[in-house]
């Protein structure tokens, strides 16, 4: 199997962005990811275009791999679209290492984008809810909010978990984002705005959920002797797991836990060989703030039950032990749903090069980006570190 290495990413502003389109937040996103490769090169040389999308917000539901890849100069190079509702983006990366470890291509471009703001937000509610389970959930009124409250509200009774340890992420990733000049919540919040602001679905307030956003992110996914004509600092990808999991929270046998996550990590893991204690930092989908402690868990940062307290010991905090988010996350960057995966491992990918500027972890070697689909209908988890001149 061929080694896969990253050796570009960039990604639109996260925002509202009524003036764009999905081209042309692709292909803002495009021109940041060939600027960030060292070596003077030719884009034409790209084998393959994988773009992740829920929807692209209605405008080219068919055939826009092809228009986005004919927007960016790219002719006839294959392009296709992945669906996989929230973890799009995670899975087109995914797509373009296996291509490259299985020795078909030597350049991938793995994108993704959404447009989420051009639409009113009863056709936004309908269109969001198809990444949910549709005939016995959402036909029943359940929302994306309902579902993670519900998830909240058992890990509270089993294990204790309090709404000032979700307020805790909000915090940290607010305060991340405030940071990054691409994020789109770029302002602090302290636990009391938290507590105070007003209930989306009972334990969940406003800050316990992620904006909706529009954007687009692109990483360039490279074989070992291809990155290193592009590059002396390219970042290799160790590990790449994905897994399925019951798309409704109703046929789950737990509601504490993302089953697709612990499955997807432990390919991950064993594809790496490394485990959980030796991942240095990490970007998790914590679309809800939840979520982000569900994933502590799943990912085996800590043990079952112990997500809340691993928080509140400051262990995710930059300067903690196992830094999460410090891209600001989903929380607070934003999450225009298929560009998120992609912009997960090009954070990793900054970082790692140390190129990540006033949000710069110190001491860093391997990081993990952990994408869910919905509430857990797919995961997908990829490892990265740094390569060896």
């Amino acid at each position: 199997m061929e080694r896969a290495y990253i050796v570009g990413a960039g990604q639109s502003p996260f925002g509202r962005h009524p003036g764009d389109s999905y081209r042309s937040l692709m292909l803002t996103a495009f021109k940041r990811a060939v600027d960030s490769v060292d070596a003077a090169w030719d884009c034409t040389i790209i084998d393959e275009v994988i773009i992740g999308t829920l929807g692209v917000g209605g405008r080219q539901v068919g055939l826009s791999a092809p228009a986005i890849s004919s927007h960016l100069g790219l002719g006839s190079t294959p392009s296709s679209r992945i669906e996989n509702a929230c973890a799009a983006g995670g899975t087109a990366v995914r797509q373009g290492v296996l291509a490259v470890q299985a020795g078909v291509t030597d350049l991938v471009l793995a994108g993704g984008v959404e447009v989420m703001n051009d639409m009113s937000p009863k056709v936004m509610r309908r269109w969001l809810g198809v990444s949910g389970e549709t005939e016995w959930e959402r036909m029943a009124g359940t929302t994306f909010a309902g579902v993670y409250a519900l998830m909240a509200e058992a890990h509270m009774e089993e294990f204790g978990t309090t709404k000032e340890q979700l307020a805790g992420v909000a915090v940290k990733n607010h305060r991340s984002a405030a940071a990054n000049p691409d994020a789109h919540l770029r302002f602090e919040c302290s636990v009391g705005d938290a507590l105070e602001a007003p209930l989306v679905a009972d334990p969940l307030g406003l800050y316990d959920c992620c904006p909706v956003t529009d954007g687009a992110a692109v990483v360039l996914i490279a074989s070992e002797a291809m990155a290193y004509e592009l590059t002396s600092r390219p970042v290799e990808v160790i590990g790449a797991g994905q897994a399925a999991g019951s798309v409704g929270v109703y046929d789950r046998s737990t509601l504490t836990s993302v089953p697709a996550t612990v499955a997807a990590a432990a390919r991950a893991y064993d594809q790496a060989d490394v485990g959980p204690e030796d991942i240095d930092f990490a970007e998790v989908h914590d679309c809800f703030t939840i979520a982000e402690i569900l994933a502590y868990e799943d990912l085996g940062f800590c043990a079952e039950g112990e997500g809340g307290q691993y928080l509140q010991s400051g262990a995710t905090l930059p300067t903690g032990s196992l830094p999460v988010n410090r891209s600001g996350g989903l929380k607070a960057k934003g999450h225009p749903i298929g560009a998120t995966g992609v912009a997960q491992v090009g954070e990793l990918f900054t970082q790692l090069r140390s190129e990540a500027g006033p949000r710069q972890l110190s001491d860093i070697n391997r990081g993990l980006a952990h994408n869910v689909g919905g509430s857990g209908g797919a995961a997908v988890v990829h490892t990265l570190e740094r390569a060896s001149a």
